[in-house]
């Protein structure tokens, strides 16, 4: 229970009498905790649901966006072949050899730096995480 402009403080001091035990008040104390805790859980689980639809979401627009590029790729692959060939006029081979090349090339740079990228990615739900820590550490320190 917060302290809030709703919450009188005379409601609060209702709420765990003078003569109460030691083991009430511990026990009170641990149910809080638990209360926390499993709060704290459903937090994480509502983030990683929420972060995994949009992953989902994410994964069909790049699917659907590198098919079409693919093909349109390829098209441009076999398009330029021709084109250096008339450019060149170079053996059809040696020009599919130079589009070939220069498309390993690049396509070995894209998946560099893709492999980059993913190292850095964390699809953990840090902020949940984070204040689960921070929970546990207040209730796990003792006061002096």
């Amino acid at each position: 229970m917060t302290l809030t402009e709703e919450t009188p403080v005379d409601t609060i001091r209702e709420s765990t009498p003078p003569n109460s035990s030691l083991t009430q008040l511990f026990s009170g104390i641990i149910s809080d905790a638990q209360l926390l805790f499993k709060q704290q859980v459903e937090l994480i689980r509502a983030e990683f649901i929420e972060d995994l639809k949009r992953t989902k979401q994410v994964a069909q627009c790049y699917g659907l966006g590198a098919l079409l590029m693919t093909v349109g790729l390829v098209m441009l692959l076999v398009a330029s072949v021709y084109l250096l060939e008339y450019v060149t006029h170079w053996p059809l081979w040696a020009c599919w050899a130079s589009i070939g090349g220069a498309s390993l090339l690049f396509g070995g740079l894209s998946v560099f730096a893709g492999s980059r990228i993913w190292q850095s990615y964390n699809p953990l739900p840090d902020k949940s995480f984070k204040a689960l820590q921070e929970n546990a550490s207040c209730l796990t320190n003792q006061q002096k």
